[in-house]
């Protein structure tokens, strides 16, 4: 199943071709696919077709296609500090995006049917934790991953906010899944090839809508003892966290979100900026980029400029080009003589998108921006010629990670506030 998009270069080029076609929908998912680099799930040998919208499958192991992912992570409609049961969590891919979103007060769960599935999860956790940017600019509600077989949860077991089924269900089973959720969760799952999105909304009461038309690999049914009875699958415990654990989520909260001021040129004024990461709990205020780290990118969004328009001795910032404005009377007398004396008190620099006044009428200056940009790219092609590869700006530097190795702390508790990660 896939094969909705087009292939993309890179991560974010994927993520960019999913969101065209209006797989992704939301900066919320958006941000969380981005994080995740979807190629680091992948065995090595095959990370040339990470960024496909197709299915992959090696022995165990599987992935769905992303436009599949998207659509899943949309019908969820995750916010911090809700409960989530992964059905069939395979790599831990969809889980660790999830644990983006959900936050340190999340809950997090994931049944593997296969054991050596599970091992290979942990271990593409254990280096996201240890490796990977996204894990300082996001608090994350860690997935926590038992082996058994999804339709041996015991009836009296816990209910989720939201759970989501990675095996085509039948008609037979949809109860059983239905009876995990709480009341007000969401259930996703594939239900007679239809990716299906159910909404409980009272004890007994249900909506359900079909999203799209999917192809699952079936349930596998759960096997009998030999006493008849089938064995049941506990799932993953809701653990205390400890005292150290509360103070190091809120240390790394309170580093993150906190103004970073730094002099400003010398002029003796210290000036704000806000830290490139999260400035709030889970993801929704997350400082990613928007277009991915390519200059391309980068030169696309740098030509959104606003035109400036001189009109009644202020400077009127707007986001289009539009007749000049009114004066209260509905007229224009005076309007050239007083934007002539404000254009005096202005740079002699041509602002970017900028029009200039004229009697009889208004005479659209050229725009120096894409003179700059053009200029711009040639320098950048030349470049590229010259080193054989595509520019690329200089990774973000990790504050969070400055700001605890700057505490006046020992070192061994700088290193339990940094989980040990690695540079």
């Amino acid at each position: 199943m896939g094969g909705a998009v087009s292939a993309g270069e890179d991560n974010d080029d994927l993520i960019d071709n999913l969101k065209e076609a209006y797989y992704i929908r939301s900066d919320l998912v958006e941000r969380a696919f981005r994080a995740i680099d979807r190629a680091d799930y992948y065995l090595d040998e095959y990370r040339d077709n990470a960024y496909k919208d197709l299915a992959w499958r090696h022995g165990n192991i599987h992935l769905s296609a992303p436009c599949i992912y998207s659509e899943v992570m949309e019908a969820l409609d995750l916010h911090p500090g809700l409960s989530f049961l992964n059905l069939g969590s395979g790599t831990g891919y969809l889980s660790t995006m999830v644990g983006l979103i959900l936050g340190p007060s999340g809950v997090n769960h994931g049944i593997e049917l296969h054991a050596d599935v599970m091992d290979y999860a942990y271990q593409k956790l254990d280096s996201f934790i240890k490796t990977s940017d996204s894990f300082d600019k996001f608090e994350f509600c860690e997935p926590s991953f038992v082996v058994g077989n999804c339709l041996e949860i015991p009836p009296e077991s816990r209910h989720y906010d939201r759970v989501y089924c990675g095996a085509g269900v039948q008609k037979e089973h949809e109860d059983y899944m239905k009876n995990l959720l709480k009341v007000g969760g969401i259930l996703v799952m594939p239900l007679e090839e239809k990716l299906t999105k159910i909404s409980r909304t009272g004890a007994n009461s249900w909506e359900t809508k079909k999203i799209i038309s999917v192809s699952f690999a079936p349930l596998v049914l759960p096997k009998h003892n030999t006493n008849g009875k089938p064995k049941t699958v506990p799932l993953p415990k809701y653990e205390v966290r400890s005292l150290q654990e509360l103070a190091r989520i809120c240390i790394r909260h309170t580093l993150r979100v906190t103004p970073d001021y730094t002099p400003d040129g010398g002029d003796g004024h210290l000036r704000g900026r806000r830290s490139s990461f999260s400035v709030g709990r889970g993801l929704a205020a997350a400082g990613l980029h928007k277009y991915g780290p390519r200059f391309k990118r980068r030169r696309v969004h740098r030509r959104h400029c606003n035109a400036l328009v001189l009109a009644t001795r202020q400077v009127v910032a707007s986001s289009g080009i539009g007749p000049a404005p009114l004066d209260s009377n509905n007229n224009q007398e005076g309007r050239v003589e007083d934007e002539e004396m404000a254009r005096e008190r202005q740079p002699r620099r041509p602002v970017r998108g900028s029009r200039r006044l004229v009697r009889g009428g208004l005479m659209e200056e050229e725009e120096t921006v894409e003179e700059e940009d053009e200029e711009e790219e040639r320098e950048e092609e030349e470049e590229e010629k010259e080193t054989g590869e595509l520019l690329r700006p200089q990774p973000a530097v990790n504050l969070l990670r400055e700001r605890i190795l700057g505490l006046p702390l020992p070192e061994p508790l700088k290193m339990f506030l940094l989980f040990y990660r690695e540079k």
